[in-house]
């Protein structure tokens, strides 16, 4: 099943060169199973045509508030909807929002809809930085609709960076998840840990994995649309994070351990996803270690790197759900419960390397679920993202159970 199977989103675009960008969020929006229904305004259609939104959703798209068919457009399409999202959302779309406008399809559609309300802001950065701009954000919010603040980069040509850009569709996308799911983490800090640690050689060398942080990076997005306040400590990622979190970079297995000792006194859950090494350099060259001829070929001495999991046991919060992964080439579900016991995991997540679709790098995962009382369940083929769902459904029942 899609995460939005079901679903009726109202996309509103306004006249901003962000609106391309929507033409994407539409995309992504229906491939994810949403029947989207696009409302542009008059300033829209001059940066985008609504053929290209009929064609990437397969459905009318809508502009017109008067004209034979149209007279109840408004209230059907807000009735409709399961969420009302705006993006983006210009300044003058803000403050005629913010005063109860009705001047068009979108702001009638807005006083008519009883949906929770998603407004996505896109302007210059002196235009959201003005002092009624900020006003009427403060209204909208007040009103109860939710306002992403804008991203801080590279503004239109000629006027530099800051803030003031439309978020990406990946993380507008995010938003809308969280809003539409259950909510059943509300009120729950989870603590999640992603990617690969890097140990030095020299200063140019160093010793790593194949994990992209993909599995742990979807589990922390996972937590945040359930409601969750996330802490993602990170190792080195190679996907992009697409929901807000609160992220710790952890390049090492030091760090790491610095990292997760310091958040897991609070957590009510940690998923340990990363993939920090077991060995480490024990004496890191100062220099970079030349190749010359007739020289011998040096010898790297390691050492077992610290234990993260192990390391958390003294300093877990009572009633703390702890879940580990376990990668294996050989002997999977023995050494994974023994894994799980060694390190007094409430729940383990197997899965074995070289697998073809599954492991470091794929965008899919089978694994094994194994729980502390022993019992086990085989998650068949799935992309992580679903995979991650499925874990958190697991360690959330834990959760409750305490």
């Amino acid at each position: 099943m899609r995460p939005f199977d079901g679903r009726r989103i109202l996309l509103g675009v306004t006249g901003g060169i962000a609106s391309y960008k929507s033409v994407m969020l539409a995309r992504q929006l229906t491939q994810a199973g949403a029947e989207v229904d696009v409302v542009m305004t008059r300033g829209a259609l001059e940066f985008v045509g609504a053929i290209t939104f009929e064609a990437v959703t397969g459905r009318r798209t809508y502009s017109e508030i008067f004209g034979p068919g149209n007279a109840l457009d408004h209230i059907r399409l807000a009735r409709d909807a399961s969420i009302f999202v705006v993006a983006p959302a210009t300044a003058d779309f803000l403050a005629r929002a913010s005063h109860g406008h009705a001047d068009d399809l979108l702001t009638a559609c807005l006083l008519a809809t009883v949906a929770p309300v998603l407004l996505v802001p896109a302007m210059n950065d002196r235009m959201w930085a003005n002092a009624q701009t900020a006003r009427n954000v403060a209204h909208l919010r007040e009103l109860g609709h939710l306002v992403i603040d804008p991203d801080d980069g590279p503004l239109a040509v000629g006027e530099g960076q800051g803030p003031g850009r439309m978020p990406e569709p990946e993380t507008i996308l995010a938003h809308i998840g969280r809003v539409l799911e259950d909510r059943s983490m509300a009120g729950r800090t989870v603590v999640v840990t992603a990617g690969a640690t890097r140990e030095a050689i020299d200063p140019v060398r160093f010793i790593s994995n194949h994990s992209t942080g993909k599995m742990g990076v979807a589990i922390a997005e996972a937590a945040w649309r359930r409601g969750a306040d996330v802490t993602l400590v990170a190792g080195h990622l190679e996907v992009p994070v697409g929901a807000p979190v609160r992220i710790v970079s952890a390049g090492t297995v030091d760090s790491m351990r610095e990292a997760v000792a310091e958040a897991v006194a609070e957590a009510d859950l940690l998923v340990m996803a990363a993939a920090p090494a077991d060995f480490q350099p024990s004496a890191p060259a100062a220099q970079k270690i030349k190749k010359r001829e007739g020289e011998a070929t040096p010898v790297i001495e390691l050492r077992r790197a610290h234990d993260i999991l192990e390391s958390t046991i003294a300093s877990r919060r009572d009633g703390c759900v702890i879940v580990g992964f376990a990668l294996e080439t050989e002997n999977l579900l023995e050494n994974s419960v023994s894994k799980l016991r060694q390190k007094k995991l409430d729940m383990i997540v197997a899965n074995s390397a070289g697998e073809e679709g599954a492991g470091f790098g794929s965008d899919t995962n089978r694994v094994t679920i194994i729980t502390a009382d022993g019992a086990r369940e085989d998650i068949p083929m799935m992309k992580k993202s679903d995979v991650a769902d499925v874990i958190l459904d697991r360690a959330g029942a834990l959760m409750n159970g305490r």
